[in-house]
């Protein structure tokens, strides 16, 4: 389970993009863009919607897990962002 850590994102930080990539924050622009540099396959620029894109900020420990197994990673990360709100069953 991911542990979103509280705070507002700023370069240097690790956030989760919407493809469930680990990225290390290198800019917020004066909008709504984030980008970074992934941690899993270094790809850059790695872009999303602050507003939009369900961004959240990683811990040092998420990133290890990540890159420890990526394929089981991303499924179970895949599976949490599908999963039915248990609220709403």
């Amino acid at each position: 389970m991911i542990n979103d850590q509280p705070g507002e994102i700023q370069p240097g930080d690790i956030y989760e993009d919407c493809a469930f990539h680990p990225v290390l924050c290198t800019y917020i622009d004066d909008g709504d863009e984030i980008g970074g540099i992934s941690l899993i396959d270094a790809s850059a620029p790695r872009a999303c919607s602050l507003s939009g894109c369900g961004v959240i900020k990683l811990s040092i420990a998420d990133v290890v897990a990540a890159r420890a197994d990526w394929p089981a990673y991303l499924a179970r990360r895949q599976a949490d962002f599908e999963a039915p709100d248990s609220a709403t069953s």
